[in-house]
């Protein structure tokens, strides 16, 4: 089993894509990024530790490889936003891949390198790479928010204009 771990604004919407794939073993909303030990979302969200909400991911590369992985995460983002994602903005609703090994860095180089040349987004990819620091899951009632919550979850994507920007930019 390896990890991945990704920085895709609201945590809440970085699971659904990723759960119920094959090689999939396990999603946890959490924080990285930050130098504050065990952040809590209220000093996360307010700017005061410096984290990100990101979702860390185990999976078995050999069912479900890391490419594939980044390929899934480049289509839930705009990854020339470096004020944050759709509706939340601020530094702890940033786009970041934290690479776990050498090879995931070289994995995550290369597939920004290729989705800046594919000329999809007519401004500057941003979102940073990064290597992976402590991780810090999420309050329990964070975890499987959608799951949890299915209305106010669908409420708050819905107006976040998420939907609609993927679908501009992703729908082929």
């Amino acid at each position: 089993m390896e990890l991945a771990t990704f920085a895709g604004g609201c945590f809440w919407c970085m699971v659904t894509p990723f759960e119920e794939l094959p090689g999939i073993k396990g999603i946890v909303s959490g924080y990285s990024g930050g130098p504050e030990v065990n952040p809590t979302y209220e000093d996360v969200k307010a700017g005061r530790t410096g984290h990100t909400e990101v979702v860390q991911i185990t999976f078995d590369p050999t069912v479900f490889p890391y490419e594939r992985l980044l390929e899934l995460f480049w289509q839930q983002i705009d990854p020339t936003d470096a004020g944050g994602q759709f509706h939340d903005r601020g530094a702890s609703y940033r786009t970041e891949i934290f690479y776990h090994t050498e090879r995931q860095r070289e994995l995550a180089e290369q597939s920004k390198q290729a989705l800046a040349a594919s000329g999809r987004f007519d401004k500057p990819i941003v979102t940073e790479i990064t290597a992976a620091g402590p991780f810090y899951p999420a309050e329990e009632y964070h975890q499987n928010y959608h799951r949890k919550n299915p209305a106010h979850y669908k409420e708050d994507r819905e107006k976040s204009g998420r939907d609609a920007f993927l679908e501009k930019h992703w729908s082929e």
